[in-house]
């Protein structure tokens, strides 16, 4: 496939499944329903890219850039490691079993997405909004989730094992089954939080409702 990166930024080429699209400049590429399954876009820059309902389930985006970009698509077993997706609009979107390791995901929007099974070890989730996502199952071990809202969010059998949560909001999140050992809670919000069976051991909830002597009857 002969590819014209003009005609891919403009969105005139959409068809790109399979494509080897590495170190390509996509800045503010017009791809919404495009399809790009199995592409390449290792090292691609797509900042503030359109690709809204497009099609990336196994790309390979390994250190791409994707800050502020509209990614409200399927992106279903993604390799998206080291990836800046820094303000990006990730909500709703599909990331089951994605991989995430290293990326940055600061104040991103990811209400709602599904994210069951991802990697997003050492993740950099700081101030991202994470509302009611689904996150069963996910590896969250080292990410730094402070300040992240993360109220309504389904973590149940999630490992957050030296994560950082300092003042995150985990409002009436489900916590039954994580794994939270050596992970910082410090003033984070957990009003409501399920812990039905959540391993603390080592954790950090010092300003928490875990940290607050209990009412006299």
């Amino acid at each position: 496939m002969t590819l014209d990166p003009n005609a891919v930024r403009s969105g005139t080429q959409k068809k790109l499944a399979g494509a080897d699209l590495e170190d390509f400049d996509l800045k503010q590429a017009q791809l919404s329903g495009a399809t790009l399954t199995g592409a390449t876009l290792v090292g691609a820059d797509l900042t503030e890219a359109s690709l809204n309902n497009a099609t990336l389930s196994g790309v390979n985006a390994l250190g791409a850039t994707l800050t502020r970009a509209d990614l409200r698509g399927n992106l279903v077993g993604a390799n998206l490691m080291q990836v800046d997706l820094t303000e990006a609009d990730l909500r709703g979107c599909n990331l089951r079993g994605a991989t995430l390791m290293g990326a940055t995901l600061k104040r991103s929007s990811l209400g709602s997405a599904f994210l069951s099974g991802a990697n997003l070890m050492s993740a950099n989730l700081s101030g991202s909004d994470l509302r009611s996502a689904d996150l069963r199952g996910a590896n969250l071990s080292n990410a730094d989730l402070s300040g992240a809202d993360l109220s309504g969010a389904d973590l149940s059998g999630a490992v957050l094992s030296e994560a950082n949560l300092e003042e995150a909001n985990l409002n009436q999140a489900n916590l039954a089954g994580a794994v939270c050992s050596q992970a910082n809670f410090l003033c984070a919000n957990m009003d409501g939080a399920n812990t039905t069976g959540t391993n603390l051991t080592g954790a950090c909830v010092t300003g928490t409702a875990f940290d607050r002597p209990a009412k006299k009857a």
